[in-house]
């Protein structure tokens, strides 16, 4: 199947996905200091007080007491609402505030719209993936507060978290209406444990095509209060924004010199202080090329290595990094778009979208390595 007629993003992801698929066959390694994880859902997941596990799946919320082995309902989500979020993909988020609320954030797959203009590179009419939120105040049995946060097309999410001092903050990627047309950043914040919700400035890096510009941020909370964003790019490395004023602008705006494939990276702090990244470098180990791609994707050629995952581990804040560690290798296959849960101190979680990999590992068998 020709990328150049390629008419929504459905069939671009019908594209990769016979491409995982056809890679089957291939050999999976997996690092020995990891373990495959014995769970049906993808996330993303949080921990509840009494030692549960809450994921939101299959337009609903479910609950595991046995570290996901199995699951049962905790309540019904969309019910009657003519919406849905769908199975398996990461598209949507859980946070559960300092208040005790969890709050859902999470794409209405049902509102999408997208036709790509090959000859003129821009969306054919009107594209929409709207993001909506909603909140639970008795651990998910029931949600209300159904509030639109973006009305727009909306690639995938990766983070929402709560600063020190209460705040929520969620970014998310859209398609820019400018022309040429190309992906931006805002982060969304609510002040009132998710109920409403504000938009910041918008982070523009320009570019053109469906892939191109800013995409698929994610986020953290620094130990000196400003927020750090990590985007994913078309240039061969994350650039990286800055909020001083917990999200609500985003000034400092720079490349960094974390090299990357076109693919997105997950950040999350650790139970140590630690932070854990991980992510498909620009080429594989050992080697110095890959295939790129443009247009529809991107003006410029990107690289689109996704057939290894690494991770690595950062004392200080992000500014310096361990040495990357792969912890799998398929080729041909799209190991990429993870999803890192710190399920007790020191033990992780890592899910990958498209290939559908669970694993477990711990902190300790990989910090210094």
């Amino acid at each position: 199947m020709s990328c150049r007629r390629i008419t929504s993003l459905l069939l671009v992801t019908m594209v990769f996905a016979s491409n995982v698929v056809a890679s089957a066959a291939a050999e999976r390694w997996i690092h020995p200091k990891c373990k495959l994880l014995e769970t049906k859902h993808l996330g993303p997941f949080i921990n509840l007080p009494d030692g549960s596990i809450l994921t939101a799946d299959e337009d609903a919320a479910w609950i595991s007491r046995d570290d996901g082995k199995t699951w049962s309902l905790q309540g019904k989500i969309l019910e009657g609402r003519g919406q849905t979020f769908g199975k398996g993909t990461r598209n949507r988020l859980l946070l559960r505030t300092n208040k005790g609320t969890i709050v859902l954030v999470y794409m209405d797959l049902s509102s999408q719209k997208f036709k790509w203009d090959e000859k003129n590179q821009r969306p054919e009419g009107e594209v929409t993936l709207n993001v909506w939120s909603a909140r639970s105040e008795d651990d998910g049995k029931t949600w209300t507060d159904f509030t639109m946060v973006l009305k727009g097309y909306c690639g995938s999410m990766f983070d929402i978290l709560q600063t020190r001092d209460g705040r929520i903050v969620v970014p998310l990627h859209f398609i820019l209406p400018y022309d040429p047309d190309h992906s931006g950043i805002s982060s969304y914040a609510s002040d009132d444990d998710g109920r409403m919700w504000k938009q910041s400035n918008v982070i523009d890096l320009g570019g053109r095509g469906h892939h191109d510009g800013a995409l698929e941020p994610t986020a953290i909370e620094l130990k000196d209060g400003r927020l750090w964003m990590l985007i994913r790019t078309n240039w061969d490395k994350f650039w990286e924004a800055f909020s001083e004023d917990q999200g609500h602008t985003w000034r400092t705006i720079r490349p960094t010199s974390i090299d990357a494939s076109s693919a997105p990276a997950h950040l999350i702090r650790l139970a140590s202080g630690r932070l854990v990244m991980a992510w498909n470098r620009l080429y594989p180990e050992g080697q110095t090329s890959y295939r790129r791609m443009s247009l529809p994707f991107s003006e410029e050629s990107g690289c689109w290595n996704r057939e290894e995952l690494s991770i690595a581990f950062s004392d200080d804040d992000g500014k310096t990094w361990s040495k990357p560690v792969v912890i799998v290798r398929q080729k041909g296959a799209w190991l990429s778009y993870p999803h890192l849960f710190e399920v007790r101190p020191g033990e992780l979680w890592l899910t990958l979208r498209f290939s559908g990999l669970k694993l477990k590992l711990c902190e300790e068998d990989f910090v210094g390595e």
